[in-house]
């Protein structure tokens, strides 16, 4: 096996063993130095993804002899048969050779580009947005970061999806939500628990959090239930936060719906990017855009926050900025229906081969998205005690990684990574039945067996 980090895409840290604190002093002197690492992130640190990652990639090993198959996160991009449309890569080209992407940009984005996401929205929305209602990000993380630091204040509660993306629990530990779950419902398809949203909430409660596609779940919330989402948050005086990055990759039969469409009845906050649908994560582009025809966002200041926290934080890169208008309006219909198909094929390859293995069950096959949730039946199986037990044995055992289900809230199922090559599935697949072949509780007919050649063989040696 190569002594490459099989995992270095991931930028890994080197991580030390930490060791006990020690007083510093200058130079021998009794006067000591006054700074030192604040543990603000430290509380949201534990609640994100890498952290199980890295410690099921520590579970592989050598000794094994296969290579390590990292199924646990989902990048696209690294792999050939998922690269992005050429137009949207000569769109970068022709703003770095024009030199016009090399300035500073203002804090909200250039004005094309926000242009050019408007219209781009507006394909689908009866209430039109203008320029003004669009705020450029980062990628879709930065803008979960700038709108959880607008809302937060004191006492303040949010509620997030279960299962869901663990990036809100960290931002929201970071910025001090409160962190209120409700329930996505398999037996109804994943849908939200409306009665149980309900229940949680209180006056204190600012916005619900809906992601559509849905990750990891895979599902494609229908316009009927997406309208009693509105309605539920209006009744409750809250925000919808809709996260809408995976619109682009959709391969069922639902249509996507943009939660925008229902402005009329709540205001609500889109949160949304290229990084999925064009399968560029690292050019960090994304947006918020405010859906809110009555100007409630305004009114109650929502609007004058987001302002103040991007004069705060880091623009997206002006040359990506500026590139936006010709990758949106370039969109090859061609380039997303290939990659789609792809992640289909990937689809029913895994369940096909999943009807061999009945302690890896998946309820529903995901329509949207590259992730596939599987539920796992323990009660098959020997000496293995949960996920996260299942999860570091097959890592140990198989150099297989995937997600434990309890890291995205959801205990006793786990994440399987679609968007990879099919190979690296089939193989992966191989290596998933025999590790379940092997911890397979035996039958009573079984056992039997085996004692009775065991008795066999020791008497043969005797």
């Amino acid at each position: 096996m190569s002594e490459e980090q099989p995992h270095a895409n991931l930028a890994v840290p080197a991580f030390k063993t930490e060791k006990d604190p020690v007083t510093q002093t200058q130079n021998g002197q009794s006067s000591v130095w006054r700074f030192g690492g604040s543990d603000k992130a430290a509380k949201a640190s534990t609640v994100t993804l890498r952290g199980v990652i890295y410690m099921l990639f520590d579970n592989c090993s050598k000794d094994v002899n296969k290579t390590i198959l990292p199924l646990g996160h989902g990048d696209p991009s690294v792999y050939p048969c998922f690269r992005t449309c050429i137009e949207a890569e000569d769109a970068v080209v022709d703003v770095l050779r024009s030199g016009k992407g090399n300035s500073y940009g203002p804090g909200a984005g250039i004005l094309p580009a926000r242009r050019a996401v408007a219209d781009y929205m507006n394909r689908d929305l009866p209430h039109k947005l203008t320029p003004e209602d669009i705020f450029l990000t980062a990628g879709c993380n930065q803008g979960i970061e700038i709108v959880f630091e607008s809302l937060a204040r004191p006492n303040a509660n949010i509620l997030l999806p279960r299962p869901g993306f663990p990036h809100y629990d960290a931002r929201a530990a970071y910025s001090g939500l409160e962190v209120r779950k409700f329930d996505l419902l398999p037996e109804k398809e994943w849908e939200i628990d409306l009665e149980g949203i309900e229940a949680i909430a209180d006056e204190k409660t600012v916005a619900m959090v809906v992601i559509n596609p849905n990750n990891p779940c895979g599902n494609v919330y229908s316009h009927d239930h997406l309208k009693k989402v509105a309605e539920t948050a209006r009744k409750l005086g809250i925000m919808v936060i809709s996260d809408e990055v995976y619109d682009r990759t959709i391969f069922g039969d639902n249509p996507f719906v943009p939660m925008g469409k229902f402005a009329s009845i709540v205001p609500v906050l889109t949160l949304a990017g290229i990084s999925k649908g064009w399968v560029v994560p690292g050019w960090k582009i994304g947006w918020i855009a405010l859906n809110d025809p009555e100007g409630v966002f305004e009114t109650t200041k929502v609007l004058q926050s987001i302002k103040q926290n991007l004069d705060v934080t880091p623009d997206p890169a002006t040359i990506i900025q500026a590139a936006l208008p010709a990758i949106l309006e370039k969109a090859d219909k061609n380039f997303f229906a290939k990659k789609n198909k792809i992640l289909k094929h990937n689809v029913d390859l895994v369940c096909d081969r999943l009807k061999d293995i009945p302690c890896v069950v998946c309820p529903k096959k995901p329509e949207s998205c590259t992730y596939l949730l599987t539920k796992l039946e323990l009660s098959l199986m020997d000496n293995i005690k949960d996920d996260i037990d299942f999860c570091v044995k097959l890592a140990r055992e198989e150099n297989l990684v995937f997600l434990p289900g309890d890291a995205l809230g959801l205990k006793n199922w786990m994440r399987i990574t679609i968007g990879v090559e099919a190979h690296m599935l089939e193989d992966a697949l191989e290596r998933l039945k025999g590790f379940c072949t092997r911890h397979a509780k035996k039958t009573e007919t079984e056992t039997e067996s085996l004692q009775a050649l065991k008795l066999s063989d020791n008497n043969l040696e005797m």
